[in-house]
């Protein structure tokens, strides 16, 4: 008889029988909101290893791609010896990154009931309950977004969503959320608002917008100014009048996150320059301060958050988050939640190429020493120089936006009064590496402010002070937008941006 393996659970395959029903034998909830009917396309499952022990797919299924299954369609086939391991869209329990060091204390406006604040990434979605007349974090949470069956960044996304029908890129997302409000330790009917951050295209997928001009010249929402929303037309169990707002979006892919790390960090009311990088997918960096503020994105892509790297992984159980070399070449690990290494996140991604840089393993141009293919690092878990070029590229794309925008406004590094490093990664940057590497420019430790998630900070002060929202569209509607690809020099500093050197130091030829 097949065995059915579902988020790590072992579960007997009684053929015939559903993935969705299989999962529910061993206490796995797929979310649906149809009822096993294939309407919603919601229950999702991503299948690691056996499909052929699966039955074909069915009409229901034909928008998914390869390795996706509605939980509710496939069944499982006859078969002596066939083993099916699969799992939700949601793979385990994210790290929470929830501090705000380097960040004021919160203002709080009281007044009565519960809210959410959320910051939708394209890889993590991050929340936060608040006690609305105390200002208390009262519970927080993060979890894999679970669109990525639309592809792994958000111009893939942009073009499943527009090239399926249904809102399903929505519909998922909503239906792991509405998931999420019942492990909150108050009912989800005494949360009377969720304020939403997130990138343009992001923010917009969560709220049912066409994001098909998002995704062509000149890449604009169809809506940039902030919305509000009731949460019933969401289909969101929350108060019966509670509301949905969402901050407004800076520009083109400068989304509504950057709006909010803008918020949370309030150099846009300070004198001199300050530089916000908030590190993902789609890099965004805001420069500037009271006086003139510009803005651009960076097309990095996944490969900082696990993605395109061949054992690259989130910040989940068993993820290498630390890697170090001793004088004698040992290597050794910091591994996420202290379990058997499955993969290697981000921070460790960077914590490796700077160890094999330091130790002469690498070389500026990302290639290995002679007799060097591949790094191993556990039995199951290597690194080699395909790994090098996919994040070589991502680096490339953030440092040129970095330097370009630094043209536009006419300034030097050394001009620089702070630097905030933003993001769920950038918290557990080891700031030496990222530095050797030419990932963040070298500026003293002093002038760097590791603030985690900066968006997921300012959706808190828009949720608990709702008097600063107008002060922040007013700013939004001031920040220019620099468009890297058209600048002249965007291909020299993106190929100056590929070496693995620090940033504005000589650039070898290879």
């Amino acid at each position: 008889m097949t065995t059915l393996v579902v988020n790590h659970r072992r579960a007997q395959g009684v053929p015939g029988r559903t993935l969705f029903e299989s999962a529910e034998s061993v206490g796995v909830r797929v979310p649906t909101s149809c009822v096993e009917q294939g309407k919603c396309r919601e229950c999702l499952l991503e299948i690691e290893d056996g499909e052929g022990y699966l039955s074909p797919r069915t009409e229901e299924e034909a928008h998914l791609g390869e390795g996706f299954r509605l939980a509710c369609r496939a069944r499982v086939l006859e078969s002596d010896e066939g083993v099916v391991r699969c799992h939700t869209m949601r793979r385990g329990t994210l790290r929470i990154v929830d501090d705000a060091s380097g960040l004021a204390p919160l203002p709080v406006e009281p007044r009565p009931g519960f809210g959410l604040a959320m910051d939708v990434g394209t890889t993590t979605v991050g929340l936060r309950l608040y006690d609305l007349v105390s200002g208390q974090l009262r519970a927080s949470e993060s979890f894999e977004n679970p669109q990525r069956f639309g592809g792994s960044d958000i111009m893939a996304r942009i073009h499943y969503d527009t090239t399926h029908k249904g809102r399903l890129l929505q519909r998922t997302l909503l239906g792991y959320l509405r998931q999420s409000l019942e492990r909150l330790p108050v009912p989800a009917e005494e949360i009377v608002e969720l304020v939403v951050a997130g990138n343009s295209t992001m923010r917009d997928l969560f709220f049912g917008l066409d994001v098909h001009t998002i995704g062509q010249k000149p890449y604009r929402s169809t809506h940039e100014a902030s919305l509000t929303v009731s949460a019933r037309k969401l289909r969101l169990p929350l108060h019966e009048d509670a509301v949905v707002y969402g901050l407004p979006i800076i520009g083109s892919h400068v989304g509504a996150d950057a709006a909010a790390g803008l918020l949370a960090t309030g150099f846009h009311d300070r004198p001199g320059v300050s530089i916000l990088m908030d590190i993902g997918t789609n890099t965004e960096l805001v420069v500037g301060g009271r006086e003139r503020l510009v803005a651009a994105s960076c097309p990095a892509g996944p490969a900082f958050e696990g993605g395109g790297v061949q054992h690259g992984m989130p910040a989940l159980a068993g993820a290498i988050e630390r890697v170090s070399f001793d004088a004698e070449g040992n290597v050794e690990l910091g591994v996420v939640g202290e379990s058997e290494p499955r993969g290697i996140c981000g921070s460790g991604l960077i914590d490796l190429m700077g160890e094999l840089v330091r130790t002469n393993r690498m070389n500026a141009q990302g290639r290995f020493v002679e007799g060097l293919e591949r790094v191993q690092l556990t039995k199951d878990v290597s690194f080699g120089e395909p790994d090098v070029n996919e994040l070589a590229q991502a680096k490339g794309a953030n440092v040129a936006g970095l330097e370009i925008v630094r043209d536009v406004m006419g300034f030097e590094l050394d001009d620089v009064e702070r630097f905030y490093l933003a993001g769920g990664f950038a918290r557990h940057l080891d700031l030496d590496a990222a530095r050797r590497i030419g990932l963040i420019p070298e500026l003293a430790d002093d002038k760097v402010s590791v603030v985690g998630n900066a968006a997921l900070e300012g959706a808190s002060q828009a949720l608990l002070a709702p008097s600063c929202r107008p002060g922040l569209e007013q700013t939004v509607s001031r920040i220019g937008h620099v468009e890297l690809e058209t600048h002249p020099a965007f291909f020299d500093y993106f190929v100056e941006g590929c070496q693995f050197v620090p940033i504005g130091a000589e650039v070898l030829d290879a």
